[in-house]
């Protein structure tokens, strides 16, 4: 049985599955749990006022997916439009409520008490609405309409959007993915703000909007380190204004160079209190935290920090077991974990958008992030227009933290496929390119990776190669490879008709996928499939030395970290164990290259 009245205890902001902890109030309220789930395969929902009548069907654990295990659906055929309800109790009060939503795949509406209160299209990016006015003291309905069509304009990664599951596209993802909480908040509040680090001055620059005040109030900024205080900064906000800049020197004479940096080998993360107030009451407080670092490109190498910096990336879908797309903040922290301890210092994480939490532990534990925008697969102004407004959801989510140093924009010519001579298809790729610095012009920004390239600042190859010795002469002429076609085994250009090499940095951005585990029929990696350990392990070895070897390629990602569906080319299996040694692995991957020079 479904309990309809449940009471919402709120939680401390501090608790592991807190879904925001780069923005964290004192405390929130978690959603999560049993919902009331429907199928409405004939689409008669709305017009049956369902938002108002109710939702009859059984149950479903959110946020997993009704394709999913942990739901306790597990059904595997494709609904477009399903209904989610919850019934609580609430006590009204004088402050703002919202109901936040981390990812919902793809098209949402959301009432509340029959009440709507909004929609919003795109499956991987958190939205929120302000539902004070609808709820009622006492008993309350959330009632949410998702509708996926899994449609080939969608962004949708590895989603198959055939029938079964093929090559290396996955189950469908379908409804709410990621939590949904509540918040209530003073009507004055801090609404969101970025942080901008510059270690060149030592300082810290924050772009903050503050929500509500029709009289001056004052947002203060509270820096530490290891709970040693830094600095304190603030300004006066009028009351026709909402958006504050606000520069804060953050400079210590306990650091070594003036700041703690940030960087795999040395996490470091400051700790910053913003507070709203007047001269006499606080509004608003909220607890966040930043990482100095910088991320640039000088002639073909790429500096974190002014340091040349060699990337040793995994690849990682973002499939867990009996719950696709769906993570544990403990589950999550035991992958990253299982990064570093297999001697990477990065991770591309690929196709989907993660957790608020993965960024978290990527931040904390020390491992640098290429986020990526998940593929659309035809070209039209409709994919288009999907793409360019969910790529820049994907940048906001990510602004702050500290481990995302790289933007994936496109992958493989997915959804562009005739980005090589069409001229549409190529201004569209250096729309998204512009757009991304744009808004953010800290990092470094991939076009379209693996191959045809437009605009970009690194050349990413993907060449699965499962030679070593052919593999190597691909690499031995680097004019030639440059503006050529490197990889036997996807045969593309480098650079689309009209682009060629500019003195990028080079970066193998997939390569390996070697196959073990599983002899299912259906089962599959990359290359000739190897018949023991050792096997695997030689060719590890050879194909990352190949890399290592050509001085003038700056890093690597193997694919990948775990078995994934019919894929079984990780590192890890289906359940996220080791396949292999860790130490056999980090004593591969982890011997130095290109050396760490100071700028």
């Amino acid at each position: 049985m479904i309990d309809a009245k449940p009471l919402l205890a709120k939680k401390d902001s501090q608790s592991a599955e807190y879904p925001r902890p780069q923005f964290r109030r004192n405390d929130w309220i978690d959603l999560n749990g049993t919902w009331k789930f429907q199928f409405d395969d004939e689409n008669v929902g709305e017009q049956e006022a369902w938002f108002k009548q109710g939702v009859q069907g059984e149950g479903i654990q959110v946020p997993y997916v009704y394709q999913s295990e942990m739901s306790k659906v597990n059904d595997q055929e494709h609904h477009s439009i399903i209904w989610y309800e919850k019934t609580f109790e609430w006590q009204t009060t004088n402050n703002e409520v919202y109901l936040h939503f981390e990812a919902v795949d793809y098209y949402t509406k959301v009432w509340v008490n029959g009440q709507l209160i909004g929609d919003h299209e795109g499956g991987h990016t958190p939205f929120s609405f302000l539902i004070t006015q609808a709820l009622n003291n006492g008993e309350n309905t959330i009632t949410v309409r998702v509708q996926d069509e899994n449609s080939v304009e969608q962004p949708i990664g590895k989603q198959s959007w055939k029938s079964d599951n093929f090559l290396c596209w996955y189950t469908r993802t379908t409804g709410i993915w990621q939590p949904v909480w509540l918040e209530e908040v003073s009507s004055i509040h801090l609404q969101d703000v970025g942080m901008t680090p510059s270690v060149e001055d030592s300082t810290l620059h924050l772009q903050a909007r503050v929500k509500g005040h029709q009289y001056p109030v004052y947002l203060e900024a509270e820096v530490f380190f290891e709970d040693e205080w830094i600095t304190t900064a603030g300004t006066w906000v009028k009351g026709t204004q909402s958006s504050i800049d606000l520069t804060l020197d953050v400079q210590s004479d306990e650091a070594d160079f003036r700041v703690f940096y940030w960087s795999p080998d040395h996490p470091n993360l400051y700790d910053i209190r913003f507070t709203v107030k007047d001269r006499s009451k606080t509004y608003d407080q909220v607890e966040s935290y930043f990482g100095m670092r910088s991320i640039e490109v000088k002639g073909e190498r790429i500096l974190l920090n002014r340091e040349s910096f060699y990337q040793r990336l995994l690849l990682d879908q973002g499939y867990y077991p009996g719950a696709l797309m769906t993570a544990t903040s403990k589950q999550m922290e035991e992958d990253l974990k299982k990064v570093k301890e297999m001697g990477f210092n990065g991770v591309r994480r690929h196709q989907t958008i993660a957790d608020r939490q993965y960024m978290y532990w990527c931040d904390r534990l020390g491992l640098v992030m290429w986020a990526e925008m998940p593929s659309s697969f035809l070209f039209s102004t409709t994919s288009m227009s999907r793409m360019m407004e969910e790529s820049r959801e994907m940048i906001a989510k990510h602004y702050n933290h500290p481990s995302v140093i790289i933007y994936t924009l496109m992958n493989e010519s997915w959804g562009v496929n005739e980005i090589y001579h069409r001229d549409d298809q190529q201004n569209f790729v250096n729309a998204l390119y512009y757009q991304a610095k744009a808004f953010d012009p800290t990092r470094l920004i991939v076009g379209n990776d693996g191959w045809e390239h437009t605009l970009t600042d690194i050349l990413t190859v993907h060449d699965y190669n499962s030679d070593p010795e052919s593999m190597s002469r691909s690499y031995k002429n680097k004019e030639e490879f440059v503006n050529g076609s490197p990889s036997t085994t996807s045969c593309k250009q480098n650079y689309a008709k009209g682009y060629k090499y500019g003195g990028e940095p080079v970066i193998i951005s997939e390569y390996g996928g070697i196959a073990y585990g599983s002899t299912k029929g259906n089962d599959w990696g990359y290359g000739t499939r190897p018949e023991s350990q050792e096997e695997v392990l030689l060719r590890l070895e050879q194909l990352t030395n190949v890399i290592k070897d050509t001085k003038y390629i700056q890093g690597f990602c193997y694919t990948q970290l775990t078995d994934v569906e019919q894929e079984v080319n990780g590192l890890l299996d289906h359940n996220h164990e080791y396949k292999f040694d860790p130490e056999k692995i980090k004593r591969i991957i982890a011997q130095q290259s290109n050396g760490f020079v100071f700028e």
